[in-house]
């Protein structure tokens, strides 16, 4: 007995209608004249990147809610398939090393001044995973929309203090904040879930989690200064940055430096 797609009431969806496919295959549209072949190419690697970015920051947000809640395994689910997408992240960015510096060249000026600065959903990752940074708003000045969607990121709840309001909530003498005057106290208060692991298992999944979220960032970053030296050398950014110098200089960021510093305080068992 043949079933007619009927019978899911839905006979008339498509695999291009679900997905919306015209749609998205019609938001590629080069600038060069004549159409340079790889800027195709250019533009497809950073509109997956925006694709990407927009599933972090929906697994982020299902993250802090489920701290909030105290869902904890939940809460290292959602962070576990961020990293997940972040290993995607460092592969895919290699596939620009395919273009070689000369093609880069002869369609580069036409995205000045744009600059992926003005990714603001990279910007809102950082915010929402606690690294907050009142420099970045200028990158947005012409844009008062995007200003009040950042300024909500920046003035909402992050992923660091949401992990030490939940670490507090469950019994940790954990400070409300992380600031340099109860910087040691949240040391302190954290030594014991890294120290003995099995005494709150979850809750160390949860902060290793956050590890390697915190990790993937600055793989990211590395690997993504790596291929900007070898497209375009130490030239200028499109933005006006200093280029691969600037990005070098962000892979020393880190979303939660007290997991990191942590591990200096672990003692032999």
């Amino acid at each position: 007995m043949t079933t007619s797609p009927s019978t899911y009431g839905k006979s008339d969806l498509s695999y291009n209608d679900y997905l919306r496919v015209p749609e998205l295959i019609a938001l590629q549209k080069p600038l060069s004249t004549p159409e340079h072949h790889d800027e195709m190419l250019f533009i497809i690697i950073h509109q997956a990147y925006e694709l990407w970015f927009k599933l972090i920051i929906h697994e982020l947000e299902a993250a802090m809610e489920s701290m909030a809640k105290r869902e904890v395994l939940r809460a290292q689910h959602f962070v576990k398939r961020v990293v997940e997408i972040q290993r995607v992240l460092v592969q895919q960015i290699h596939i620009l090393e395919t273009m070689t510096p000369v093609e880069f060249l002869q369609f580069r000026e036409n995205l000045m001044p744009a600059s992926g600065f003005q990714s603001l959903q990279h910007r809102e990752i950082e915010f929402m995973c606690g690294m907050k940074d009142e420099r970045y708003f200028r990158f947005f000045a012409n844009r008062p929309e995007v200003v009040a969607r950042l300024r909500s990121r920046f003035d909402g709840p992050d992923l660091a203090q949401s992990f030490l309001t939940l670490t507090r909530a469950l019994g940790y003498p954990v400070p409300e904040k992380d600031t340099p005057e109860t910087h040691d106290e949240v040391l302190q208060a954290l030594k014991g879930i890294y120290q003995n692991p099995s005494n709150d298992l979850p809750l160390y999944l949860l902060a290793e989690s956050l590890v390697d979220l915190d990790q993937g960032l600055s793989l990211w970053r590395e690997h993504h200064v790596r291929v900007v030296e070898r497209v375009i050398g130490f030239r200028k950014g499109t933005g006006g940055s200093s280029g691969a110098e600037y990005l070098r200089a962000e892979t020393a960021k880190k979303a939660f430096p007290f997991l990191w510093e942590i591990r200096t305080l672990l003692e032999k068992a």
